[in-house]
């Protein structure tokens, strides 16, 4: 029986081709490979709770194994093959359209026990949501990343290139 928020047997179909194979032990020893599926379930748990490893539910895998073939599927590039055929699905069926993408990030400052909101002081300007926006189109990784989407914007923030935003307003 499966739950709610578990990957079903149609959605595997589609995902299992993806995961390498898991060849036994030649010399038969130790443990046999665990579920692939199971383990996968318990990855994408602790991906939406943000939990840590350790308090998986023992209704997965133990959280060892998660954790070790997590960061296998990850160096191996898996997880990045899920995503760009998750994308393209999406895409070829007309729900995704990558001609616009936006970056967002909100802060606001609660004082506790205050009942209006306070602009931040000077000393947290950098972390703004502004700032923080910016910090992400001025990363070397994000230039490279335009740059290989073909982005009008890669020309913009080339590397001699600076930002200007208004950090005050």
């Amino acid at each position: 029986m499966s739950r709610r928020e578990e990957v079903t047997d149609e959605q595997w179909q589609v995902l299992q081709p993806l995961f390498p194979e898991i060849a036994p032990r030649e010399d038969r020893r130790g443990r046999p490979p665990t579920d692939t599926r199971a383990v996968l379930n318990g990855v994408l748990w602790i991906l939406r709770t943000g939990a840590p490893w350790h308090d998986m539910p023992s209704r997965f895998p133990p959280y060892q194994t998660c954790h070790r073939r997590f960061q296998e599927w990850v160096r191996a590039g898996v997880f990045r093959q899920i995503l760009e055929a998750l994308a393209e699905d999406l895409r070829s069926r007309g729900k995704l359209d990558l001609s616009e993408c936006f970056v967002d990030a909100t802060f606001v400052a609660a004082k506790k026990g205050a009942l209006q909101w306070a602009p931040p002081s000077g000393a947290k300007v950098r972390s703004s949501w502004r700032w923080q926006t910016a910090m992400v189109f001025q990363s070397r990784f994000t230039r490279r990343l335009l740059v290989r989407m073909k982005s009008p914007l890669s020309k913009i923030l080339s590397p001699n290139a600076t930002l200007l935003l208004n950090l005050k307003g």
